[in-house]
């Protein structure tokens, strides 16, 4: 079986490499950036890839989405992700999209070498290898996350959403401007969006506001 290791620490590549080379299995590359991983995945076509989540530049969740980007070029590409963390951004997209070959374990949750290599295996087959802990977290995520707003922080993602600015907001609802900072920062923790610039936050903010059916 033929494996292809996107992963960025090199004590780690080098320890799946020979892990999976004493267990039988060809390591076609061990590559650490999402230009490198889809060329090799297009170069070599591996059997399976093992995708760390967090990878350079930004060490956040260029795995996952190279995971998603693969999989786009090659429907069906079994991918393992291997990590430390329980990434809820663009998980569940690719745990559902229904082509099966999906495994997302957990690091320091794997405790013998077979367990692992058996997900492997049953990854390369179609299946699905899900740790316990990534299922809880990733089920957890999908309550509504505005359920966890107070009354006035969703007047102000309300205003937000029909395109105030915080000037205007503070207008409307008579409080001062640095309220309505404080109550968008309250917003965009409790949505749980990351600090990517208050553009970008804003817009999930808004778009989470307008899936709401119940808004």
């Amino acid at each position: 079986m033929r494996v292809l290791i996107a992963e960025d620490n090199v004590l780690l590549q080098e320890g799946l490499n020979l892990l999976l080379s004493t267990a039988g299995f060809e390591v076609t590359a061990a590559v650490d950036t999402p230009d490198d991983i889809i060329a090799a995945i297009d170069r070599q076509r591996p059997d399976v890839v093992i995708m760390d989540i967090r990878l350079p530049p930004t060490f956040r969740d260029e795995g996952l989405r190279t995971a998603l980007a693969a999989r786009r070029l090659h429907p069906g590409l079994p991918v393992l992700l291997l990590s430390q963390y329980v990434e809820r951004a663009y998980a569940t997209e690719l745990l559902v999209d229904g082509q099966g070959g999906v495994g997302y374990l957990l690091k320091d949750r794997v405790s013998r070498v077979e367990e692992f290599l058996d997900a492997l295996r049953r990854v390369a087959a179609g299946g699905t290898v899900l740790d316990p802990q990534v299922v809880a977290q990733l089920v957890t995520a999908r309550r509504n996350p505005l359920t966890d707003l107070t009354a006035r922080e969703r007047e102000v993602l309300a205003l937000m959403a029909g395109g105030s600015t915080n000037t205007g907001i503070a207008a409307q609802l008579v409080i001062t401007e640095r309220a309505v900072s404080k109550h968008i920062g309250n917003i965009f923790t409790k949505l749980d969006l990351p600090p990517d610039g208050d553009v970008h936050r804003r817009v999930a903010a808004v778009l989470t506001f307008l899936k709401d059916p119940g808004r």
